[in-house]
This record gives C-alpha cells, sequence and structure tokens, in this order.
C-alpha cells in the first residue's frame, strides 16, 4: 500500500467505507459505477448485469491495483486514501494472465501486474472457468489465456489433463497436477457457485 495512503488513513481515521461503487469484471477490468448502484441487483437472478463504466487511466489503474487488499471477512477493497471503496467481483479477486514460460510452463500474473510465485490449488467449474488459489489471492484465468493453461496442466504421471478430462468418465477424484507457477497441486471440480466460499472471499459485499 502506499505511503501517502497508510498516512492518510492514519490522519482520518473512521472514514466510513462506501459499497456499490466499482467491480472487476472477469477480465480483469476495473468499472466505476457513478449512480452507486453495483449492488443494486445483489439479489436478483443476475446480480452483475450493472456493467458500469470503464477506468482506462494507467496512473489511476496502477494506484488502484498497489492499493487493492482484503478485510478478514474475505472482502475485497481499494484503499482510496483513508476510504475503503468494496469491489463487486464478477468472478474472483485477481483474473490472471499468462506470461513469458518459464521451464516450458506459461507463467502467471495478475490483472494489477503482480508475480504469480505459487499455486496452492486449481478449481475447474462446470461452467468452464478455471480458478488458481494463488500467493496474491482467489484468481480466474482470463478467457483468452484459457487454453494455454488447461494445455500445461499435467497429471503427475505426465497425462495432459485435458486427455483426462476428453476420455469421459467424469472428472476423476484427488487428480493431483503440475502447471505454472506450481509444482504438484491438486484440482478440484466444483460448481461455479461454490467458488467464493471454497476459495474464501466475496462477490457481493455487503456493509456490516
Amino acid at each position: 500500500m502506499d505511503e501517502n495512503v497508510i498516512a492518510a488513513m492514519a490522519r482520518w481515521p473512521g472514514v466510513p467505507a462506501v459499497f456499490g461503487w466499482l467491480s472487476l469484471n472477469e477480465r480483469g477490468q476495473w468499472r466505476l459505477h457513478p449512480a452507486g448502484d453495483a449492488l443494486a441487483d445483489a439479489d436478483a437472478p443476475d446480480p452483475y448485469a450493472r456493467q458500469g463504466t470503464s477506468i482506462t487511466s494507467p496512473q489511476i489503474l496502477q494506484f488502484m491495483g498497489r492499493n487493492y487488499e482484503c478485510d478478514e471477512t474475505g472482502r475485497w477493497f481499494f484503499q482510496n486514501g483513508p476510504q475503503k471503496v468494496y469491489v463487486r467481483l464478477d468472478a474472483a479477486p485477481f483474473v490472471l494472465h499468462t506470461g513469458n514460460p518459464t521451464d516450458g510452463r506459461p507463467s502467471l500474473h495478475t490483472h494489477t501486474g503482480l508475480q504469480v510465485t505459487r499455486v496452492a490449488s486449481w478449481w475447474l467449474t462446470e461452467a468452464g472457468r478455471l480458478y488458481a488459489l494463488t500467493d496474491p489471492g482467489p484468481g480466474l484465468v482470463a478467457g483468452r489465456d484459457l487454453d494455454s493453461v488447461l494445455d500445461a496442466l499435467r497429471a503427475t504421471d505426465g497425462t495432459k489433463v485435458l486427455d483426462v478430462l476428453e476420455a469421459g468418465g467424469g472428472a476423476p477424484p484427488g487428480l493431483t497436477v503440475l502447471g505454472p507457477a506450481t509444482d504438484a497441486c491438486p484440482l478440484h471440480f466444483c460448481k461455479e457457485a461454490d467458488i467464493p466460499s471454497r476459495l474464501g472471499f466475496v462477490r457481493l459485499p455487503r456493509a456490516d
């Protein structure tokens, strides 16, 4: 976190947090909701329908990335000076992209520019989304990078995970894989709706 942000928090403690003004979509794009309505559909079938306006300024994006953290309940926020701005997560706290290969495997970094050095587990859902529990935090592999990451995942016997899945018979339990930014770790299969509880984050943050 930036030193001037820490100083602002110390100078003006107790500034109320705000909700509904910011979201992060599944492509890793920050979206501003000028009407504060990001959570207006939280109880609707599609709580992410309000897309907001894309934030594109490189300086603002870098500032947000440096001051993006999580509270003890799994709610993620942007620390804007002395004020917490809680974020609606359309998928996960981080969106993961591939980079230059390391040891023949693609490297991973977050949408905020953090390098992923460790993956503790992979999670594949019925929606075809691939999530990872990484050292920066829980992340969704971006759609444009999904094929290259799946192609790099190997069972411990060297078999491609894609080949295991395409062989049919359902998802094998207890599958341990090798992949980007990790040695052997488990690959789990679960419902998309269960991802937040399994990975420990809140998609639709509410005030206490």
